[in-house]
């Protein structure tokens, strides 16, 4: 049997194109879902891969071993759906909200409404949940308060997105680490070098901005509303955050985040029996279907009906999808084809770290979803970055530098029309004032050219440099 032939650069270029002009044209025409239109991008690149010489067996192959690689991050995905209906449950995370709403005050509304929503995001492990529940009541109070809505927008968005990339219990996080092929907790850590210092620096803006706004009409209704809805329902006795200790510990412990994230799931359901009155069916319900209550107070409710293994089918179905595209690509020499000129010319970590941060908001852009912005550049570069000698949690934080924080700045990406229409701001209007997604790349990119920050393997010499793919 004949040899499969490399693509030329017009059929390598054929399923990146079909996977845009199928995304873009089902968003605007269907208002679909990324799923099948990935699906669809994935045959052509099939047909393609076949044309090149490829069987059917080969092209399963790369699309299995994709997708192999990242099955404990699927698991995990799993395991955090039916964690946060335990947490609900438990009033874990509705005394996380009672608690950290206590703290705001008028004159320093915007830097501790970023740090609230940085809190929910961190605790659920989901920007959409801080911006759709603290984020709706942080606008409506914004509005008492006299502050243009595009900067309470944009701090909420700064907030929920740092909360969001730093959680364990985040799907794009997880993915992250999946796509670089490195431990979960090795990945959060690793971001601290980047994360912490951007939304420092943020927290820093927003004062400056914030102090220049009167606390007159300042109205506490909205919170005083959340917290006595949340305080009727649940017991929010300081204790029964004891789940989300539980997480912090196995973190430091580096215990592995399957146990560590189902321990801290059968944790929650026992403080909700014993704190909440809940029962066994309901603690199991909830880990399945998720938390689902009515209270009469609808911001409070979109914080509470939520969670569940059911809930995260849609993002497990996208991983799985978008790593069998990816998967073929890799396999049949598409990546190589593509990206050939342009990574040869990539001589230092910083232009490396340019090329995937840019590579990552172009996917963004272009592809519309968060996390094939993740996947694409992830499988595009580790390879690179392997030559020279990078631990692979660099990848894996670098991806999340550009990747995930442009997401929600896009007006016809999913996350960015999600928030824009939560927030009742067009995403342009909010984008100069999301301070902690503008900031992080550049400061990534800044101090990688300046070696800070950068994680090399313990066998790799660091004075080495790449000179036409070889170390020398």
């Amino acid at each position: 049997m004949d040899q499969p032939r490399a693509p030329k650069m017009w059929e390598a270029l054929l399923p990146v194109v079909a996977m845009m002009v199928f995304i873009i044209v089902g968003l605007l025409l269907w208002e679909l879902e990324p799923h099948i239109p990935i699906v669809l991008a994935s045959i052509v690149a099939a047909l393609v891969a076949t044309r090149l010489g490829y069987s059917w067996q080969a092209i399963v192959s790369g699309i299995l071993d994709s997708i192999g690689r990242a099955t404990e991050a699927l698991i995990i995905v799993m395991i955090v759906g039916m964690l946060i209906g335990s947490w609900v449950l438990s009033g874990t995370m509705p005394a996380m909200v009672y608690h950290g709403l206590s703290l705001l005050t008028p004159g320093m509304f915007l830097p501790i409404g970023a740090i609230l929503c940085g809190i929910v995001g961190l605790a659920t492990g989901s920007s959409w949940t801080a911006s759709g529940t603290v984020g709706v009541a942080l606008m409506g109070i914004a509005v008492g308060l006299g502050i243009n809505p595009a900067i309470a927008a944009g701090m909420v968005i700064s907030g929920a997105y740092m909360g969001d990339k730093w959680s364990p219990l985040s799907d794009s996080t997880n993915v992250a680490a999946a796509t670089a092929e490195t431990p979960l907790y090795e990945h959060v850590r690793a971001m601290m070098t980047t994360t912490l210092p951007s939304f420092l620096i943020a927290l820093v803006l927003y004062t400056i901005v914030g102090l220049r706004i009167g606390t007159s009409g300042y109205d506490a209704g909205a919170v005083q509303e959340i917290q006595s809805t949340i305080s009727a329902h649940f017991n929010v006795s300081p204790w029964v955050i004891l789940p989300i200790i539980a997480i912090i510990i196995g973190a430091i412990k580096q215990i592995p985040a399957i146990p560590s994230l189902l321990f801290a799931t059968f944790l929650g359901g026992i403080v909700a029996i014993v704190a909440q009155g809940a029962g066994v069916g309901d603690f199991l319900t909830s880990m399945h279907y998720g938390f689902s209550i009515e209270t009469g107070h609808a911001v409070t409710d979109q914080l509470l009906n939520r969670g569940g293994l059911d809930s995260m089918l849609w993002t497990i179905s996208l991983i799985m999808f978008a790593l069998a595209f990816g998967g073929i690509l890799e396999k049949c020499g598409f990546i190589e084809v593509l990206l050939g000129d342009v990574v040869s010319r990539v001589k230092s970590v910083g232009s490396l770290v340019t090329l995937t941060i840019v590579t990552g908001i172009l996917s963004n852009v272009v592809l519309t979803d968060q996390y094939l912005a993740i996947i694409v550049p992830g499988r595009m570069y580790a390879g690179t970055y392997d030559k020279f000698g990078l631990k692979r949690s660099f990848l894996s934080r670098t991806l999340e530098d550009g990747g995930t924080l442009w997401s929600p700045m896009i007006p016809w990406n999913g996350c960015g029309a999600y928030q824009a229409a939560t927030l009742g701001v067009h995403n342009f209007a909010f984008a100069p004032y999301a301070f902690m997604n503008l900031i992080n790349p550049v400061y990534a990119i800044i101090i990688s050219y300046l070696g800070i920050g950068v994680r090399y393997r313990d066998d790799h010499d660091k004075t080495a440099v790449v000179v036409d793919d070889a170390v020398v």
